[in-house]
Formats: C-alpha cells, sequence, structure tokens
C-alpha cells in the first residue's frame, strides 16, 4: 500500500511586538506638525469679506458702498457716494477725535473762518467723528458752523479712509476727493495741518483757472487778427482782379 504524507499544518504567525510608549517629547512634536499641517493663512477679513487696502492720493475709488453709512448732525442717513453726488466739485472732510474740545475746536473754526473761500469753487465741506448727533449738533451751534458734522459712532467711513486709531479712537486728519472719485488729498495732521492742505490745494486750483482765463483771451486776439489778416488778403486778391480787368480792356 502505497503511504499518505500527511500534510504539516502552517505554524501560526508570531505575536506583534507591544507599541512602543511615546515620549512626551515626540507627542508635543507630532502635536506641533498635525497643527501646522492643518494650518492655512486667512486674509484679513471683514464681515466674511476681503478687507480693501486704504486709499492713497491719487486712487479712483469706487464711491458706492465706501465707508457704508453715516449720518449728520441732524439725524439723517448719508453715504460718501450721496455727498459727492450732491457737491458740485468734490467734498472736503477733516475728521477730529472728539466735539467740543480744544484741538478740535480750533480745528473746525479754520474751516469755519474759510468756509467761503474754500467752497467757491465747488467743493463742500464737512467734520467727521465718531460723536453723537447730540454732541455734534451742540457744537456746532456752539461754534457757529456753517457746514454739517457727520457722525460715524461704528468708525465704517474713519476707518475706511485709514484713520481709525486702534482699538478705538479718530486720528485728525483730511480727505478731498472730486465728482469722479479720485483722492486729492488723504493724510493726518494738526488742526492748521489739514486745514493748509486743502487751502494749497483751492489756491492751486485758482492759480490753473487763472492761467486758462489770459489763454483763452489770447486765443481771441488771435483770432480777431486771423480775421484782419484774411480780410486784407480778399481785398488785396480783389483788387488785383480790378487791376486785371482794366489791363484786359
Amino acid at each position: 500500500m502505497p503511504v499518505e504524507l500527511r500534510k504539516r499544518k502552517a505554524p501560526a504567525p508570531a505575536p506583534e511586538p507591544p507599541a512602543k510608549k511615546q515620549s512626551k517629547v515626540s507627542k508635543v512634536a507630532a502635536k506641533v506638525k498635525q497643527t501646522v499641517k492643518g494650518k492655512t493663512a486667512k486674509p484679513a477679513t471683514a464681515n466674511g469679506a476681503s478687507k480693501p487696502a486704504k486709499p492713497v492720493v491719487g486712487d479712483t475709488i469706487t464711491l458706492d458702498g465706501f465707508g457704508g453709512e453715516i449720518e449728520t448732525n441732524d439725524g439723517d442717513k448719508t453715504t460718501l457716494k450721496a455727498l459727492v453726488e450732491e457737491s458740485k466739485s468734490g467734498v472736503v472732510i477733516f475728521t477730529y477725535p472728539k466735539a467740543s474740545t480744544p484741538g478740535c475746536t480750533n480745528q473746525a473754526c479754520l474751516f469755519r473762518d474759510s468756509y467761503e473761500s474754500l467752497t467757491e469753487g465747488g467743493l463742500a465741506v464737512y467734520g467727521l467723528s465718531t460723536d453723537s448727533p447730540k454732541a455734534n449738533t451742540t457744537f456746532k451751534t456752539k461754534q457757529k458752523l456753517p457746514y454739517q458734522l457727520l457722525c460715524d459712532p461704528s468708525a465704517t467711513l474713519i476707518d475706511a479712509l485709514g484713520l481709525k486709531k486702534a482699538p478705538k479712537g479718530t486720528t485728525r486728519g483730511v480727505f478731498v476727493v472730486d465728482k469722479a472719485g479720485k483722492v486729492l488729498i488723504l493724510e493726518p495732521g494738526s488742526p492748521a495741518g489739514t486745514f493748509g492742505a486743502v487751502k494749497k490745494l483751492v489756491a492751486e486750483g485758482e492759480g490753473a483757472a487763472a492761467k486758462e482765463e489770459p489763454a483763452a483771451e489770447k486765443t481771441e486776439e488771435e483770432a480777431a487778427e486771423t480775421l484782419k489778416e484774411e480780410a486784407k488778403l480778399t481785398n488785396g486778391d480783389a483788387a488785383e482782379e480790378k487791376k486785371g480787368d482794366s489791363a484786359t480792356e
């Protein structure tokens, strides 16, 4: 009889070695690595949207929605866009930290005393702070200010202009924008400095206009001179024709 060979059973797998205990150092390192891996850079946001860069002189800003909604010292809601549209040639807004304080009173009175010369070219002047309508109305009445004061308690417009102090407060400064949204002035400064910047801008505008007027007069004189020359030439041509006709006869 043939001998039947029995198959040997496969040996059982060797048991896995016990897991090594993680040291405290390696645990911390692993945690840091995982945190860094899962972390992504987030841009500065405001209400879920990317925070726009602060404008600079020469920029043309989108007026629609710029700085959010503010109100006048009379309590009327308004926006920068509405103020610019209501103006003839643009808007001047000077910012001040607090109504009825010495520095702010000095600044407001400088704009008050030169109000007519600053606005005769079409610019509209406003003061802007985080004060309440009541505080600004008291300030306006007491100092007999001929322009409106704007109230921005949430500092949305002040922040959009880059004149908001962290964590709270307003930097004294001045902002000028024309009808097209072009930023002509945007800078911090002293009471006299903010007023001086606007005064200089207005003076430069008047100087440019004065230069254009003589140029226009000169053009009219040149046109009159040209007409005279043309008349002489026409008369000369007519005389030459008359002489020619006489000679032919």
